[in-house]
């Protein structure tokens, strides 16, 4: 029975000493981060080729250096574009779109035709982030982070499970010893006030610190719009010799996003007139809070071996009680709302990792350990009942009630290893192998409250890649890749008997490309081809449709272009474009009963074509920025019944450097208030933020 296993694993006073023994002996960790340094303005186009990539690889080598493809965004491109939000400053990234919903924590994107949480994964400074119940809603705000890296394709070797899509780590500003402040503040349409706050400086002879606050209010555009969100970000730096170097950092971030669960169509017509209303409840709840500690160790010990250990704990508390699906009907002009949902997470991960990593002549090693304890409860009101009727424009929305019982119906508690190594070897001037191996052990542990179904499930997984790059110059590489990678064939902490009985889906990648730094600091720019498969997807069987198995199959193949070109002083372009083709080659779904073959269509959520531009011109002090996104079309269901139709929305900002300190600019958001989908949730079309303007104040000291 699971509540006979020593749970949680990790008391407080437990993790208190062990925070204490990892800050007192000079056990190992990972490469120190490169610093990058960000400016109020940036004169150069760059996609960071020459910056190293700790989310490409844990050897410290540099983009250019890595054979796959990874992507940047840092802080300053954010602030010009207007991206307060790490979700938004992602999709400028190539070929990632958006596909969140507050029902997946408002952090799900599909990348490389592959999407959502078992296929995308999320990490912070490295560190991944258990999913439950497919949700994900940390980081959120951008403040406080230095950029955010994406790994392109199957990334387990050095993120584990659930990356074959893509992963996303966000990169936090590092403290220094050199006093800088900074702070933000903004106002816009739809009642938007911002306040951003971050400083960073020394204390005595061996420590500095980082601390950074930000807060949001907004009223929203839509009906039952408003949204709030605060979080504070803290790291002391403690280090007593060159040698060594012990971080502490803890953050607590509280979120009320919009209780918005979409809008309803009309036979896939988005109706105009029902852009701003919202059918929840008046007292509909979505709040997530989340709590970080965290303590890292770095030892050099000698020229050759650096030893790192980095120990953790991460909480989320999650509560929706909410009204969540709503159908149109046109002739009696009402819609009727039912799902009467109240869910609560309680989720808590505590980890340590600890790595060596080694220098010897032309090789750059690592090796790590990862182990992590996760306990998960699942509290709702299944199965969920409740229903009204409320008119289609200016509804009444009412009150929120349920004829079910909210109660905390399983507990589970799983335990995660996971074993690495990875050979950065340059053998040549011209030539770097690079070769990775990982194993990933999961034990699952469900403890059933309800129905008393108990049960426990091991999980295992190997992943490795191989990749080359050649140096036709000191500026051109090109590279050739195969990886491989494995996605659980749902949320792996709160798997359910149904699944229990699924090992993790297989993915394999071939991928090819080019990346080239242009002379004259004209730019850089970077293409990627790629082919990823993926089997042992949940299919039904061909005989009984009745019985799902594993089996099926789908594909994703593409192109992949970026570039940042400064073709003068003044002017400066980033851009990206993706063209892919995804498809099913084996997948049988029930309907009405019967099996139906799904092969040869596009999997859900996944655009064909997606393409980011941005164009800035700079004269004197001042700078005026213009931002293109397009996002292809794509299908709302794995039979391409319902089509979301192909959107392009226009950002623009003007910027004015009032002195070296200060700076204002003017942002614009869908210019064109362009009305889209992004998704679908249950019967709903999730909708595209309308247009926005805000006024932002800059200011470093």
């Amino acid at each position: 029975m699971l509540h006979t296993l020593p749970y949680p694993l990790f008391t407080p006073n437990r993790l208190a000493a062990a925070v204490a023994l990892a800050t007192s002996l000079p056990v190992f960790a990972q490469t120190t981060l490169s610093t990058v340094e960000v400016s109020a303005h940036r004169n150069a186009a760059s996609l960071h080729l020459d910056q190293a990539t700790p989310t490409g690889s844990r050897t410290g080598i540099t983009a250019r250096e890595l054979p796959a493809a990874v992507s940047t965004v840092d802080a300053l491109q954010m602030q010009e574009r207007g991206d307060f939000q790490i979700r938004e400053g992602i999709t400028r990234a190539t070929g990632i779109t958006d596909i969140g919903s507050g029902g997946t924590g408002g952090l799900s994107f599909s990348a490389r035709g592959y999407t959502g949480t078992n296929s995308v994964g999320i990490a912070e400074d490295g560190i991944r982030i258990q999913t439950g119940a497919g949700t994900q809603n940390y980081p959120g705000s951008a403040w406080g982070y230095e950029r955010v890296e994406v790994l392109h394709g199957p990334a387990s070797v050095v993120f584990g499970s659930g990356t074959v899509g893509a992963t996303i780590n966000a990169i936090r500003k590092e403290p220094s010893r050199t006093a800088s402040q900074e702070a933000m503040a903004a106002v816009g349409t739809d009642g938007v006030k911002r306040l951003g706050v971050g400083a960073t400086g020394g204390l005595g002879e061996i420590a500095s610190y980082r601390i950074d606050a930000y807060g949001t209010d907004i009223d929203g555009y839509r009906d039952l719009g408003q949204s709030r969100e605060a979080k504070l970000m803290s790291r002391l730096r403690l280090q007593p010799s060159s040698d060594l170097r012990v971080d502490l950092t803890a953050d607590y971030s509280v979120n009320r996003p919009e209780r918005y669960w979409g809008t309803p169509h009309d036979n896939g017509r988005i109706l105009p007139e029902l852009r701003r209303e919202n059918y929840n409840a008046d007292d509909a709840v979505i709040r997530y809070a989340d709590t970080r500690l965290r303590a890292r160790v770095e030892w050099q010990v000698n020229d050759r071996l650096s030893l790192s250990n980095e120990l953790y704990h991460l909480e989320s508390k999650r509560r929706w009680m909410n009204i969540e699906s709503y159908t149109l009907n046109t002739a009696a002009h009402r819609v009727d709302r039912s799902d009467y949902l109240h869910i609560q997470h309680e989720l808590a991960q505590t980890g340590n990792r600890l790595e060596a990593s080694l220098k010897h002549g032309s090789h750059r090693a690592v090796l790590g350990w990862e182990a992590a304890r996760v306990s998960f409860r699942h509290i709702n009101n299944a199965p969920y009942g409740g229903s009204s009727s409320v008119s289609i424009q200016n509804p009444a929305h009412g009150q929120w009630f349920s004829p079910d019982a909210t109660l905390a119906k399983f507990d589970t508690a799983s335990t995660l290893h996971g074993f690495y190594a990875e050979d950065a070897w340059q053998f040549d001037e011209r030539w770097l192998l690079l070769a990775g191996f990982r194993h990933d052990r999961a034990n699952i542990y469900r403890d059933e409250l309800v129905s008393g179904t108990d049960f426990g499930r091991s999980l295992t997984g190997n992943a490795w890649r191989l990749g080359l790059t050649h140096f036709l110059t000191r500026d051109t590489s090109v590279y050739a890749q195969y990886a491989t990678g494995h996605d659980p064939v749902t949320s792996m902490i709160s798997l359910n008997l149904a699944n229990a009985d699924f090992k993790l889906t297989r993915g394999k990648l071939v991928e090819v490309g080019l990346k080239q730094k242009l002379g004259n600091g004209l730019g850089e720019w970077s293409a990627a081809f790629y082919r990823i498969d993926k089997d042992d997807i949940v299919t039904r069987d061909p005989n009984n449709s009745a019985l799902s198995i594993q089996g099926g199959s789908q594909y994703s193949q593409g192109i992949e272009l970026a570039a940042a070109l400064t073709p003068s002083p003044n002017w400066r372009f980033e851009g990206n474009v993706t063209r892919l083709q995804a498809e099913y080659t084996h997948l049988i779904e029930r309907v009405s009963g019967v099996g139906v073959s799904r092969a040869g269509n596009t999997p859900a959520n996944v655009p064909t074509f997606v393409a980011n531009l941005w164009g800035h011109y700079r004269l004197g002090a001042m700078q005026t920025s213009l931002g293109l996104r397009h996002v292809g079309k794509n299908y709302a269901d794995n039979a391409n019944s319902l089509q979301l139709g192909a959107y392009t929305v226009a950002d623009a900002s003007i910027a004015w450097q009032v002195d070296g300190k200060t700076t204002l600019r003017l942002l614009g958001r869908n210019l064109a208030d362009k009305l889209y989908a992004t998704r679908t949730y249950n019967n709903q079309m999730i909708l595209g933020e309308a247009r926005r303007f805000e006024l932002v104040a800059e200011m470093k000291f």
